[in-house]
């Protein structure tokens, strides 16, 4: 039975019901020696307390989209089949135009915001990862006018703890984006939702490491590959961005700043610099390995400052300092829009994030140049770096925000 299946919850419900009717029946009519008696009270009381707490979990856990199944929560689960040393781009040397195309087979994901959505099992021919992969098409995708129009792609990152499927389950971004793309006032992304919580108990903080693990290649190599064979979706990196939330946020930038040839945009929500940010990360085990996955030291130190825009939101003390420092050592033609979220919106969970995601992709769909004339055109223009960011959309987490822009 699924971790977050609608099964599994009303099960648990059912017997929270039974919990609480059993005593009340039971109690006074238990017959034998005291001993046994006391012995059932006990257990029917711990059978409540037990069946009260696996319920609140359950429905904090579909609310937050923190463990996906069994495996990730009991934390066995290793999606890990080999970590070469793939060198500096992490390839491996390996020409990518001449790896064979993926081809994949889809079935339909289920599960609260899944509708239309569609997952398969992807094995990673170059970083070694063997993990699922959601991918869901834009309205115009199927329509005969657009069959002969490839569309632009947003990786959707999710945080640590989090599953693949938060963006459309407890972010509701399909539910968010669909009415909008239809009228034309987000350009149709295709929206492609990777596996980020490969190993058991730690963060892959998105960094190759040999012998470990080769997530960055997993993400920005294999994932985008496996999209691009499958589906009629742009190449990097004009068509290609980023977004996520939290750990998943620090991820989004820190492969755009590293990748600026796969990506041209990156939104992170909550997201952090150091990888520290994030007590269990693997990338913060060495001085090395911090400095390498950081994306303030790599943009302040790159010799020629990547062709890349990125959307920085954050609360003081949650994410909006390091946006301002990165905002402080971009250079042109690194554009940096941070919005500073309040206090009063909410802390650091899926109800904060959740009113960003619109405000996000209109961001995106100008900032990556896919302005349209008409509702649901597809857009062709690249971005000038002179576009200046759409207007936020209305709500607690957008209005209330300082803008800045670099």
């Amino acid at each position: 039975m699924s971790l977050t299946g609608t099964t599994f919850l009303y099960t648990l419900i059912v017997l929270s019901v039974v919990a609480v009717v059993l005593p009340l029946a039971l109690w006074s009519r238990l017959r034998g020696p005291r001993i046994a008696r006391a012995a059932a009270r006990v257990l029917m009381v711990l059978f409540a307390q037990g069946t009260a707490v696996a319920l609140v979990f359950v429905l904090v856990n579909n609310q937050n989209s923190l463990y996906d199944n069994w495996a990730d929560l009991l934390g066995t689960g290793n999606h890990v089949q080999q970590a070469a040393n793939l060198g500096a781009d992490g390839t491996g040397g390996i020409s990518l135009k001449r790896l064979p195309k993926v081809r994949q087979h889809f079935t339909n994901a289920s599960g609260p915001g899944m509708k239309g959505v569609r997952v398969t099992q992807l094995k990673g021919r170059v970083s070694g990862v063997n993990a699922e992969v959601y991918v869901w098409l834009p309205p115009q995708y199927g329509e005969p006018a657009y069959r002969h129009h490839t569309f632009p792609v947003v990786e959707l990152l999710s945080g640590y703890p989090g599953s693949a499927k938060a963006w459309f389950g407890s972010l509701h971004a399909v539910n968010q984006l669909r009415p909008l793309m239809r009228d034309g006032k987000v350009a149709p992304f295709i929206l492609v939702a990777p596996r980020m919580n490969l190993l058991a108990g730690v963060d892959t903080g998105c960094a190759n490491i040999t012998g470990t693990v080769d997530a960055d290649t997993w993400l920005s190599v294999d994932v985008p590959k496996m999209v691009t064979d499958n589906f009629r979706a742009q190449s990097g990196p004009a068509g290609w961005a980023a977004a996520g939330y939290s750990a998943g946020g620090h991820c989004a930038t820190k492969l755009a700043v590293a990748h600026p040839d796969r990506y041209r945009a990156a939104v992170s929500m909550s997201g952090y610099n150091d990888p520290i940010g994030e007590r269990n990360s693997l990338a913060a085990e060495t001085p090395a390995l911090r400095r390498a996955n950081n994306p303030y030291l790599l943009l302040r130190e790159a010799r020629t400052p990547p062709a890349i825009a990125l959307y920085q939101s954050g609360q003081p003390g949650d994410g909006y300092e390091a946006a301002m420092g990165l905002e402080q050592v971009a250079k042109a033609p690194t554009t940096v829009h941070v919005v500073c979220i309040p206090k009063s919106a909410g802390g650091h969970n899926m109800a904060l994030w959740k009113p960003q995601v619109v405000p996000a992709f209109r961001w995106l769909t100008e900032e990556m140049g896919l302005l349209h004339g008409r509702a649901g055109a597809t857009p062709h223009a690249r971005s000038t770096g002179g576009s200046r960011p759409a207007e936020l959309a209305s709500g607690t987490a957008s209005r209330a925000g300082a803008v800045r822009r670099r």
